[in-house]
């Protein structure tokens, strides 16, 4: 099976079942597979071929899911961008994997079109309003073709993209389906950027088994979303641990959520303190606690019958997957050593688009004679029942907000700033966040600034995940024999905040 052709399928099964709800439109199967068609035959008019990147550059919206399957019609491999993020990055991604098409809106068309137009190979800027031209060939693709490029940060401070087949797309769906027990009758809620894989599949795994999907654009405002909820009759909620904190603080016995069957979280582990209050308030909900990351979709999930036993564990392999635990020798550890933790399965990515180094030393030989195996970067224990336990993380990247942040990428916005003489980055625990993003700086000598002029600065050129919460200064950063910043010994609790 073929990405495209989760859309395809249920759009002949059920094509006047409702595919998606969004901004007060109601799409059915059939009509947003025309409007696919359509966008596809526009794309391919506009030079988009087989294998070529299409970089997605949208809110969530309609046209955001019209365009993601659009470029797999096409024949194309799907870059969906974070619609907060900055020309200049932007520009990178685009220039990075040489998009053949970007498509965007008017609005911010104007806003990116000098930084596109630098680029040694321009792409082609499609609306994704466009008129459908005459339909062509359509190119043939195999499931080993890449379905999409899945951009997240790096340890060197540019962002990497993820290359994932259709074989690992589907694989990764299926899995994830069969223990949510995903049917048509579901209504799952999506309120995470689509350029996020815990978002983006979403869509994906609803269109898979004909559900409905309602998008929504943040959480921006919770009770508009919670009434949407009520209103949809909604059964599966997607959350991460900043949009559980949000809910328990609010009252939601007004609600009427008797319908709602299970909430998912993962990115980050849901705080123990958190499933609790959530099965109180919602004790007909199954809760499925996960852990993932972008370079196989998913690793585990907690059957929810377990989570009163083992509430901070995050569960056991999912399905047609093998998960194991190996010390710094590489061997295998029994239960309760702490290791790397190690994946196996249909579902682990090619790797880091065009960077080898990198995609070595994170998909290495496996088992099996020529094969490859995911090093997560991650320690772990596991139970002598193959229950997983989250301990570390063996890099500094922050997860915030359910996404992932490079302090690198953070730290050289911070020194463009003229007052601004060193820096340094990291994360800290967070009740609502889990991590909140922490900036050490130094100034330059004579030089003045305080830390809301900071976060101006940084709100100006990242996106509103990346932005410091705390920002410290001090005068000096302590530093290693060698030189480097010793990021180690900046342990005391933040101190001045933004």
């Amino acid at each position: 099976m073929l990405v495209h052709q989760f859309l395809e399928d249920s759009a002949r099964r059920r094509p006047d079942k409702t595919a998606v709800v969004c901004d007060g439109r109601r799409l059915t199967y059939a009509a947003l597979d025309a409007l696919a068609d359509g966008l596809a035959n526009a794309l391919r008019a506009a030079g988009v071929g087989r294998g070529d990147r299409v970089a997605i550059f949208l809110d969530n919206s309609v046209e955001a899911v019209v365009a993601l399957f659009a470029a797999l019609k096409a024949g194309g491999v799907f870059v969906v961008v974070n619609p907060t993020t900055k020309a200049d990055k932007l520009a990178y991604i685009v220039g990075n994997c040489r998009a053949a098409a970007v498509v965007t809106d008017d609005r911010r068309r104007a806003a990116i079109a000098d930084r596109l137009a630098e680029l040694p190979q321009r792409p082609a800027v499609v609306s994704p309003l466009a008129e459908p031209a005459s339909r062509g060939p359509v190119p043939p693709t195999i499931d080993a073709d890449l379905a999409g490029l899945i951009y997240t940060s790096g340890s060197t401070g540019r962002p990497k993209g993820v290359m994932t087949t259709h074989l690992n797309v589907v694989t990764a769906a299926t899995s994830i389906t069969t223990y949510l027990e995903n049917t048509e009758a579901d209504v799952i809620v999506n309120v995470l950027p689509l350029a996020f894989d815990y978002g983006l599949y979403q869509v994906l795994m609803a269109f898979k088994v004909g559900a409905t999907l309602v998008l929504e654009r943040s959480f921006t405002y919770p009770w508009a979303v919670i009434d949407t909820i009520v209103r949809e009759g909604v059964t599966g909620f997607p959350i991460v641990p900043t949009i559980s904190a949000i809910l328990l603080q609010l009252d939601l016995g007004r609600a009427d959520l008797s319908r709602l069957r299970y909430v998912t979280n993962t990115a980050a582990a849901l705080p123990a303190e958190h499933i609790r209050r959530l099965r109180a308030l919602l004790p007909h909900v199954a809760i499925y606690s996960m852990y993932g990351l972008t370079e196989c979709k998913r690793v585990s999930y907690l059957p929810p019958a377990e989570l009163d036993r083992r509430i901070t564990s995050t569960g056991i392999a999912i399905p047609n997957t093998e998960v194991y635990v190996v010390d710094e020798h590489d061997r295998r550890v029994g239960p309760g050593v702490v290791g790397e933790l190690i994946v196996r399965g249909s579902h682990v990515t090619r790797g880091y688009w065009e960077l080898p180094e990198e995609t070595e030393a994170r998909f290495r030989p496996g088992p099996l004679p020529g094969e490859r195996v995911l090093y997560t970067g991650d320690l772990f224990r596991m139970d002598a029942d193959g229950y997983l336990y989250f301990v570390g993380r063996k890099d500094d990247i922050i997860k915030t907000r359910g996404e992932k942040v490079s302090p690198r990428e953070v730290e050289e916005v911070l020194y463009a700033h003229p007052a601004v003489a060193e820096a340094a980055v990291m994360g800290v625990s967070d009740p609502v966040l889990g991590e909140a993003v922490r900036a050490v700086l130094t100034l330059r000598a004579g030089a003045h600034v305080t830390a809301a002029e900071v976060v101006r600065h940084c709100r100006a050129r990242l996106e509103d995940f990346m932005v410091p919460k705390h920002v410290e200064f001090v005068d000096s950063l302590p530093k290693t024999a060698t030189g480097k910043i010793a990021k180690r010994e900046l342990t005391a609790a933040p101190g001045e905040r933004a």
